[in-house]
């Protein structure tokens, strides 16, 4: 964990709830200067009036346009971004046979496109001052595979190797990319996921979360606070030598 972010301004996308919210709690207590990206302005500015980010815009990560003003008007209000923690993603499932074309781009419009995106507009300041982080919170789905996810696990899939190319090409800039892959995560979307699984099954809450967490050997669910942890090591200036990695927050899983 680094001793400090005190002058680093950090972008999470999808900083209103779950992952992105405790991401953007953790690096705010490590002094960086935080910025929340989302579409749910309420969600954000909650986030900022409780004290876990500097301030906020709204966006939608696939529409590049908007984003690029997004991320313009919060280094208009707090200066250059130095970590990108591109967080914003979507989940949907079906079976392959009922998985259309339209679900694949989805898929990869939010999952993929939103991190390139992202990516691209705050990399070429990274480079130029020298140092930058840029971490794509994927998923174990980008590991291996699930069952009745395939356009979610191909999404999922892309982003680990576009951090792991842009890592290379980045490797002597100061910049290092890297993916924080996480297993069923304590979060009101997994809660959701529950809901469906109870409603569509039958079964009770407590088999449909035991069948979630089957393949953590740790039997759980990750906590939003331990990815946090993970992103937190990698913007150290001792993590510098870590890049284009996949680390799994998965309890084994993997």
């Amino acid at each position: 964990m680094p001793a400090s972010l005190q002058d680093r301004h950090a972008l999470v996308t999808g900083g209103g709830r779950g992952i992105g919210r405790a991401v953007a709690a953790a690096l705010t207590a490590a002094g960086a200067t935080v910025t929340v990206l989302g579409r749910d302005g309420e969600r954000l500015e909650q986030a900022v009036t409780e004290g876990d980010a500097a301030g906020y815009v709204t966006a939608d990560v696939t529409e590049p346009q908007g984003l690029g003003l997004a991320i313009d008007a919060a280094v208009a209000a707090r200066g250059p971004i130095d970590v990108l923690v591109a967080n914003a993603g979507a989940a949907e499932s079906a079976p392959f046979g009922k998985s259309d074309d339209e679900l694949f781009r989805r898929m990869l419009d939010v999952n993929l496109m939103g991190v390139v995106h992202a990516a691209r507009a705050v990399l070429g300041g990274m480079t130029e001052r020298g140092f930058g982080r840029i971490i794509a919170v994927a998923s174990t789905a980008g590991l291996k595979g699930y069952p009745y996810v395939t356009a979610y696990c191909a999404a999922k899939h892309a982003v680990v190797g576009f951090v792991r190319a842009l890592a290379l090409e980045t490797a002597k800039s100061g910049v290092t990319v890297n993916a924080v892959c996480p297993g069923f995560t304590d979060t009101d979307l997994v809660a959701a996921s529950l809901d469906r699984i109870v409603a569509k099954t039958g079964r009770s809450r407590e088999e449909a979360l035991a069948e979630l967490v089957r393949g953590n050997p740790q039997g759980r669910l990750i906590e939003p606070h331990e990815i946090a942890n993970t992103v937190l090591w990698l913007c150290a200036q001792g993590a510098r030598g870590i890049t284009g990695q996949a680390i799994a927050v998965a309890g084994g899983e993997v």
